[in-house]
């Protein structure tokens, strides 16, 4: 069951207020939407970039032609995107999962319940959670909010959530607190990605310029503490000194 919360939508429109739309996923086709959340683990967008870019120049933009080229050659094709021949092989299993299961149509398998075909994409070698739910969210236009490391960090900086939370119960908290609608669920995942990468990093964050920084505990705890260390610093100085 949904509760509307306030705070989880102010954040969001401060985001929405500050970045803009983000007009995610960055893709041309439902393949390439899908072939992205396979490459971008672990590595920038950027270079998952490099690697479409890749694949198209040498025509392997289609299912029949992933799995017509050999793993090894379709690993250096991709190499931009680093981890290259693991994720060949995670490239060519999804592949030859929807070509087997739903006859390499994207639309007879996006029609599939969402929980079953989650399963179903969990259950294939090298994909993960956040994997599984971007093919989901942003291919299918399936509602479930996507968690990644950016996701934990910034709200267990706000305070709201533990720094170690797993991955289920961060995704759980947003959607239990949220409208149930794809586009929001697909514009506040990449909103958060714009302030991860951007303002809210894992060492030096950039708080002085944060949107959120009149709510964040992070950023009170971490001004609490320059004072007392400012005010230790003039207290130490003074020891010694002789009227």
């Amino acid at each position: 069951m949904t509760t509307r919360d306030d705070k989880i939508i102010d954040i969001y429109r401060l985001l929405l207020g500050h970045f803009g739309p983000q007009g995610w996923w960055p893709a041309e086709s439902t393949l390439e939407i899908i072939l992205g959340a396979i490459l971008t683990q672990a590595v920038a967008w950027k270079n998952v970039e490099k690697a479409l870019e890749s694949l198209k120049t040498n025509h392997k933009i289609s299912i029949p032609a992933i799995l017509n080229t050999p793993q090894d050659e379709l690993a250096e094709l991709i190499k931009p995107a680093l981890y290259h021949r693991q994720k060949a092989k995670k490239v060519i299993i999804m592949m030859d999962f929807i070509d087997k299961n739903y006859h390499g149509d994207f639309e007879l398998m996006f029609q599939e319940p969402m929980l079953k075909l989650r399963q179903e994409l969990l259950a294939l070698w090298g994909i993960g959670e956040e994997t599984a739910d971007s093919i989901l969210l942003y291919a299918g236009n399936y509602p479930v909010f996507v968690v990644d490391t950016y996701t934990c960090r910034i709200f267990s900086r706000l305070g709201l959530v533990s720094e170690k939370i797993s991955y289920g119960k961060m995704q759980g908290y947003l959607m239990e607190r949220l409208p149930e609608e794809v586009p929001l669920y697909n514009e506040y995942h990449a909103l958060l990605v714009a302030l991860g990468a951007n303002y809210c990093r894992k060492t030096t964050p950039l708080c002085s310029q944060c949107p959120l920084i009149l709510i964040c505990n992070y950023y009170e705890i971490m001004q609490e503490y320059t004072e007392r260390s400012r005010t230790n610093d003039i207290l130490g100085s003074g020891k010694g000194m002789h009227v």
